[in-house]
């Protein structure tokens, strides 16, 4: 979720401490990595609106900087490899995204959660991760015709 691997790092040593702290208010209504998996996400959340407040590169100016590697990464085939560079410029693109969008996709698409997973991780009904998760993906898709239509011109 997070956009480098230092952040990331940090994050885990955080989260780590933040998930042995309130050990005593896991409850077992649902599973241990559902419950890891809320306390991370709401870390990372922080640490990204954190980081939006200081955000420094405008959607237009990454479309202008990325646009041919962002066509590129999304004309490949699936079971080509990723690269450190693709994987930078879709932390960027995801970026993007409002944050519960990005939340969604990441647990889903990277980290593969089940729906009822995300359902409980997410606090909310299948029917509404599945909401999300088509409105997620659409807006992702909205942005990437956006910047298919920017860098043929």
């Amino acid at each position: 979720m997070l956009s480098t691997e230092t952040l990331a790092e940090d994050a885990a040593q955080e989260i780590f401490i933040k998930s042995y702290q309130a050990l005593d208010q896991f409850h077992a209504k649902s599973s241990f990595a559902t419950w890891l998996y809320r306390i991370a996400a709401n870390h990372c959340t922080d640490v990204l609106r954190k980081i939006a407040r200081s955000k420094t590169e405008s959607w237009e100016a990454l479309l202008e900087k990325e646009g041919e590697k962002v066509e590129a990464l999304l004309t490949a085939s699936s079971g080509d490899e990723q690269s450190v560079e693709d994987s930078d410029l879709i932390t960027k693109l995801l970026s993007h995204l409002p944050e519960n969008y990005r939340e969604i996709l990441i647990l889903r698409e990277m980290h593969g959660l089940s729906y009822q997973e995300l359902a409980e991780t997410l606090k909310c009904s299948i029917d509404a991760v599945k909401a999300r998760l088509k409105r997620a993906r659409q807006d992702m898709e909205l942005k990437a015709r956006h910047i298919l239509k920017i860098s043929s011109v």
